[in-house]
């Protein structure tokens, strides 16, 4: 070998060490936002009866403010999603950690229920972008061989940051170590933290090449990429380069099949979850379980050992597997917890396989999108699915208390387990494989 092939070499070695931590630090700053996700939903269950008690919620703004940040995700999704598409997603990407920032602030100052329902309705509105722009831009930023497993390693940081909040929560409070103003406020820091190191994030060059900018794609490509990563960014075809995107793409027919699958599955993930889960220690007693806070506590754990699973599987098993698999275990689940209503023990395990089972169903939701959305539209059809789902999460969390005081707990178990079971069908119907596939093969 020539000194010439040598220093060849070389370079392509410290190419590939660049594109390699390049790529940890992006993962590793996505997964920050959605460590912050979860943050700001997994306290509040816990902190529902101090914050109650201390302003003196009546049910309709428990109700409220419990689905506040739900429907803030309704909104911010999809506008986030559409501004991503037609605008960057740099912009977008930064833009929403700004507003978790100032949220939590807003939070912290919050002193009646109408201060402490706008902060958590932007925090939504934070929320939904992050769900609408990181995950897009995250698998149009990774190779194919572990594509999977970093988009599901944010959805683990979700689960995460879930897990930390809904504790925290619970530990200072029967510690008395500070007040639910407190404790709702430090999500600032780790939002001031992830703001700050999202500096410097480069375009994403997929979206560049989607607009017809192809030499500021070749130059983050090569700045950042290996040379086989590289050509397939560069030399993947977008339909109708440069012309802005519409809303209304996402029901064009060759769009439809993948805006319909990737809306129900989230609804099926989501939805369920949320109006069980943020109300999940009122369930637990009712159900018969009397200490609901810390059954709470033990299912969250319980879900984070989900999302590992599903880091292990995912780049093993085939993605109609992962997807179809784990939903169908959340419906059969469902249905034995509300069959076991006088039997406590099959109510805590029906909980814990749902819980597992949901935390995997809940990773492939940052896998699917990236994979069937076709580029030109990925963050409008994650903010649009995104937008379905916490739709009717919202409206689950917002009766969920009033509706198992009229009716009881089994019945509303019985409803989530049929969402679960519509999601199952249309995923089998619709999914297709991807898994190990570029960019550049899968859609074209």
């Amino acid at each position: 070998m020539n000194q010439e092939q040598i220093i060849s070499q070389n370079r392509l070695i410290t190419q590939d060490q660049k594109a390699r931590r390049f790529m940890i630090k992006l993962a590793w700053l996505m997964a920050g936002g959605m460590f912050i996700d979860g943050f700001v939903l997994g306290y509040l269950g816990s902190l529902m009866p101090s914050i109650t008690a201390d302003l003196q919620l009546s049910m309709t703004w428990q109700g409220l403010i419990g689905a506040a940040s739900l429907v803030g995700i309704f909104f911010g999704a999809p506008i986030g999603g559409y501004f991503s598409d037609r605008f960057g997603r740099k912009p977008m990407f930064m833009l929403d950690l700004f507003i978790f920032l100032i949220c939590s602030i807003g939070q912290f100052f919050a002193s009646d229920p109408y201060t402490l329902f706008i902060a958590r309705f932007f925090m939504g509105v934070a929320i939904g972008i992050e769900y609408a722009v990181g995950w897009p831009m995250l698998a149009e930023f990774a190779p194919a061989r572990i594509r999977g497993k970093l988009l599901i390693l944010t959805e683990t940081a979700w689960f995460i940051g879930y897990l930390i909040s809904y504790a925290i929560g619970y530990i200072m409070l029967d510690q008395k170590i500070a007040s639910w103003n407190v404790i709702l406020g430090i999500s600032a820091i780790p939002s001031l933290i992830i703001l700050l190191m999202r500096r410097g994030i480069p375009e994403s060059p997929r979206w560049l090449m989607s607009k017809g900018r192809k030499k500021e794609a070749t130059k983050i490509a090569q700045e950042y990429f290996n040379e086989e990563d590289r050509q397939d960014i560069l030399n993947q075809k977008h339909d109708n380069i440069g012309q802005a995107t519409n809303f209304f793409d996402l029901f064009k027919s060759k769009n439809i099949k993948s805006t319909v699958l990737v809306s129900i599955y989230f609804i099926g993930t989501s939805a369920p979850y949320y109006a069980i889960g943020v109300f999940i220690p009122l369930i637990l007693e009712k159900l018969g379980l009397q200490d609901g806070i810390k059954g709470g506590l033990f299912l969250n754990t319980f879900a984070v050992f989900g999302t590992l699973l599903a880091v292990v599987l995912i780049e093993r098993v085939s993605r109609r597997k992962m997807a179809i698999l784990p939903i169908l275990i959340c419906t059969i689940a469902l249905a034995v917890v509300a069959l076991a209503a006088d039997h406590p023990t099959w109510i805590l395990i029906g909980f814990l396989v749902f819980a597992f089972a949901n935390a995997v169903t809940a990773s492939m939701i940052s896998v699917i999108p990236g994979e069937v959305l076709r580029p030109e539209i990925s963050c409008s059809g994650t903010g649009f699915a995104a937008a379905m789902s916490r739709i009717g999460a919202a409206i689950g969390v917002f009766l969920m208390p009033m509706f198992v005081a009229a009716h009881g707990a089994a019945l509303a178990v019985w409803i989530a387990a049929g969402v679960c079971l519509i999601a199952t069908i249309i995923t089998f119907l619709f999914m297709p494989e991807t898994k190990g596939k570029s960019m550049s093969e899968i859609f074209h």
